[in-house]
């Protein structure tokens, strides 16, 4: 049976995660974010107050010390993190959804028990590889490759085996990819080309595998962090991949099953990503509505103007529009029903959503809101990347046209 979430009506379980989050959010987060943006500097404290608090762990049984909960659970906790600081919120997301879900949902019982305590305390982090310079939204583009030197066999006596001594080398490049540089990062899973397949119309085709590579392992190299528009204190680099040995049991998952299982872990991201997209949209709603009640302008709030309320009123409705469309895709999802186009309308919708509110929000706000250290501000430089990443707007539009038979 399907579960449907309402906003304004959730359960009291998830209205309870949702209060303390924002209550957290509001006390700790939001003052100290104009600093850290500028510093551009992670904000390794709040991550391991957010660990404390469960967080990290929200998705994932009990027995890995996961919370138990779900995934919704997880969105909610994301955007009312996104309502005051977007690099926060992105940490949290990549960390989980990016980070611990491939392992979660495509490793061993081994990988599992190994590498999730790792990564869901908040004093670990992993990240997901998969863009490359050449392959952003042609995923299937990847031209980082993966060789297998088979070692003696696995279990069974059978060379290449996942639990066989053999050892993959990589060679590659990846880029955009966030919680790859931190102190605390443990792992990055990444896409690799490891052979070839024959397509159903007869046409080879590179078979694609995930592996897990570990922080440090010689010829891994994290490169210097970019200079980003926005989300400054989120911690993001290229990584290239010379020569790099894992053991053959690192395979995340089935060979030549890295593509479809990440395209997976991209449907339940976006709904993610369309949470934070929501939290932005929602911030800049909330400061638009305070400084309009506030600020005056011929002896009046300027919120008395029709003007200025309709556009803030606009703002309102992208956002409640947004938190429903979320909402019914994470429904689906939980629900084990069919979501990739309800995740995709979540995606793109949320995504304008925060763009467009960004823009109005700093347009409310005047001269104010082109300061650096006024908070919509920082959300016109952090939503512009909630129309790229992810999936950007253009493939959104593709999946949900594919879906009318077009």
């Amino acid at each position: 049976m399907a579960i449907s979430f309402t906003p304004g009506m959730l359960p009291e379980e998830y209205e309870s995660l949702r209060r303390s989050v924002a209550d957290f959010a509001d006390a700790e987060v939001a003052p100290v974010s104009a600093e850290l943006d500028r510093a551009h500097a992670f904000p390794y404290e709040l991550v391991a107050k957010m660990g404390d608090m469960g967080l990290f762990g929200l998705p994932f049984p009990e027995e890995y010390r996961g919370m138990g909960g779900d995934y919704f659970a997880l969105c909610l906790a994301i955007e009312e993190l996104a309502r005051v600081n977007q690099s926060l919120a992105i940490t949290l997301e990549a960390g989980v959804s990016l980070g611990a879900m491939p392992i979660h949902r495509f490793g061993t019982d081994a990988q599992r028990a190994e590498l999730l305590p790792q990564v869901i305390d908040g004093r670990g982090l992993a990240a997901f590889g998969l863009t490359e310079p050449e392959a952003g939204s042609d995923a299937g583009g990847t031209r980082t490759r993966a060789v297998l030197t088979p070692g003696s066999g696995g279990q069974d006596g059978t060379p290449g085996s996942p639990t066989g001594g053999g050892t993959w080398t990589i060679d590659g490049a990846k880029c955009f990819i966030t919680n790859s540089g931190t102190s605390i990062t443990k792992f990055v899973t990444v896409t690799a080309v490891t052979g070839t397949r024959t397509a159903a119309d007869g046409s080879p085709r590179p078979e694609i595998s995930t592996l897990i590579v570990p922080s440090g392992t010689p010829g891994f190299t994290v490169e210097p962090a970019y200079d980003k528009v926005g989300w400054n204190s989120s911690d993001t680099h290229p990584l290239t991949f010379a020569g790099v040995n894992v053991p053959e049991g690192n395979l995340l998952g089935q060979r030549g099953r890295g593509y479809a299982n990440f395209l997976r872990i991209l449907d339940e991201g976006r709904i993610a990503v369309a949470a934070l997209a929501v939290g932005a949209a929602q911030g800049c709603l909330d400061e638009s509505v305070r400084y309009a009640r506030e600020r005056t302008a011929f002896g009046r709030p300027i919120g008395d103007y029709q003007g200025m309320s309709f556009k803030i009123a606009r703002m309102a409705a992208r956002t409640q529009t947004a938190r429903a469309a979320y909402y019914a895709a994470a429904s689906r999802m939980l629900a084990g029903l069919p979501f990739k186009t309800e995740a995709a309308i979540a995606k793109l919708v949320a995504g304008e959503a925060a763009m467009d509110n960004a823009r109005d929000a700093t347009q409310v706000h005047g001269g104010y809101g082109f300061m650096n250290e006024s908070p919509v501000a920082r959300h016109y430089r952090d939503s512009k990347v909630l129309e790229i990443g992810e999936g950007t707007t253009e493939v959104q539009l593709m999946l949900i046209g594919r879906e009318l038979g077009l």
